[in-house]
């Protein structure tokens, strides 16, 4: 399986598109008309939900299909609760015509079902599909970066904030405000086919613009970065901008898809930069902790310039949904849009950190792990515990994975102390990596697919480094009783 369960790096391809592909004689006979697709998957299995991750157009000749009447029905609710976006069915050999049962089955749950004629090979849609998803690719990479430099020196500019918002209406195709917290409109541009360069918003647009940006302008921590809305066939969205002014931008564009997101990612990030007030003095305390760090100070000597005594910090760690390496502006974006202006861009994860108790929530767009609140003195710890969190997201399909403690229960009527003894000598056969597999194997039940998914590492891996845990602490894995001692140790 993948190291990822993140779609591939590129926009979903729309079914139709796949249909106008004369060549395959493809025709859908069944099921909706509209799906994205993000996979192209072959399986002759009665039931192929643990190998999918969603999104599939899922190929099949019904090898196993050998009762439609009574098997349609089962097998296609089981791909549409896995997610799959489409169904294939193969023509021949197995089956010479589509079973009705599967036919009736997929219009009942609104699976999209296709009918795959004899001469075309199901490696022949796939490459067909991810042909279109690498043009989808370029053409949305080109776009991003053509908006991306524009609005970079729109930001060099005199008059910097009117310029971007100028530029980012071009961009866009639509019609962009800067209001305050009030719903006073600072500056507004217009363009392409929603306004006249300059003209006012209808008054019903205005109105869901301004109550958008109130719930992302709130003031109040955690609040929601972004929240959208459709007024008649047009796409509404607010952003927060970082900076303590409660200031929104909100956009109303003719469609909404990752290529606007992101585009209003980047501007959001150079706005909330051009508005920003003057450093005060958290800030300047943030900076100073910074740079003693830098030459070597010990994180308890630099928590009294970043916050009062007691106050709670959060680790979070992000991965993009569609797979693809963050790069600075995204990573600034992910941390204009939670509250914070601490990110770190690695490789494939950002690494943001949350100054009080509200943690984080979900972005879209990403995928995102939190560690539980804690002093500045724990943030090693809470690294590790958002890390964890991440993978536990990934293994999961979910937007946002919190770290859960380990107190309270049956495991605090335990001395700490008899209980730190006892783990360590129970798990002292085990390495790190080998402990921390185990831990996560456990945390989901046992699923070899979840773990590997979490641990981004392939799932046969997954299963000789639980053989080899089992070994070195000569037990059973398979005793609940055993796994239950196991977990309270390793928590």
């Amino acid at each position: 399986m993948p190291d990822s369960p993140a779609g591939p790096p590129t926009p979903p391809i729309p079914l139709t598109e796949l249909l106008a592909r004369e060549e395959l004689g493809l025709r859908r006979i069944a099921g909706p008309d509209r799906a994205d697709l993000l996979w192209v998957h072959t399986s002759e299995m009665a039931d192929p939900y643990p190998y999918l991750l969603g999104g599939e157009l899922l190929l099949s000749a019904g090898v196993l299909l050998t009762d439609a009447e009574t098997d349609a029905d089962t097998y296609v609710a089981r791909l549409v609760e896995a997610g799959a976006a489409a169904l294939g069915f193969g023509v021949a050999p197995v089956h010479d015509t589509v079973p009705a049962a599967l036919v009736e089955a997929c219009d009942r749950h609104g699976l999209p079902l296709l009918e795959v004629p004899p001469g075309t090979p199901f490696t022949a849609i796939a490459r067909a599909v991810w042909r279109l998803m690498a043009e989808a690719r370029h053409r949305e990479l080109r776009r991003v970066t053509r908006a991306q430099q524009a609005l970079a020196a729109a930001a060099a500019r005199p008059d910097p904030v009117p310029a971007v918002l100028h530029q980012l209406a071009v961009q866009l195709d639509g019609r962009v405000v800067l209001l305050t917290a009030e719903g006073g409109e600072l500056h507004a541009a217009g363009g392409g086919e929603l306004h006249a360069a300059g003209g006012p918003p209808p008054r019903e647009e205005r109105a869901a613009l301004v109550q958008l940006s109130r719930v992302v302008s709130t003031g109040r921590r955690p609040s929601p970065a972004s929240a959208t809305d459709t007024l008649d066939g047009t796409q509404l969205a607010a952003y927060a901008l970082d900076g303590g002014q409660g200031l929104a931008l909100a956009l109303a564009t003719p469609r909404r898809d990752p290529g606007v997101h992101t585009v209003a990612g980047i501007a959001v990030v150079l706005l909330a930069l051009l508005t920003a007030p003057h450093q005060g003095a958290d800030a300047a305390g943030r900076s100073a902790a910074l740079v003693r760090v830098l030459l070597g100070a010990s994180p308890q000597e630099v928590a009294p310039l970043l916050a009062d005594d007691g106050a709670l910090w959060t680790v979070v760690h992000a991965r993009r949904a569609d797979g693809r390496a963050p790069d600075r502006l995204t990573a600034g974006a992910l941390g204009a849009s939670l509250g914070s202006p601490l990110v770190d861009a690695g490789r494939d994860t950002v690494r943001v950190l949350l100054a009080g108790p509200g943690g984080a929530t979900a972005q879209t767009g990403w995928i995102l792990g939190a560690s539980a609140p804690c002093p500045v003195t724990a943030l090693p710890a809470a690294d590790t515990e958002a890390a964890r969190a991440l993978g536990r997201a990934e293994a999961t399909r979910a937007p946002l994975a919190t770290h859960r403690t380990g107190t309270g229960g049956l495991a605090a009527l335990i001395p700490a102390d008899l209980a730190e003894a006892h783990a360590r000598v129970l798990l002292a056969p085990l390495t790190e990596p080998l402990a921390e597999t185990l831990r996560c194997w456990l945390s989901l039940h046992g699923s070899w697919d979840r773990t590997a998914v979490a641990l981004r590492v392939h799932r046969n891996t997954v299963r000789q480094r639980i053989a080899r845990c089992a070994t070195l602490l000569e037990t059973d894995l398979d005793d609940m009783d055993v796994r239950t001692e196991l977990w309270v140790a390793l928590r």
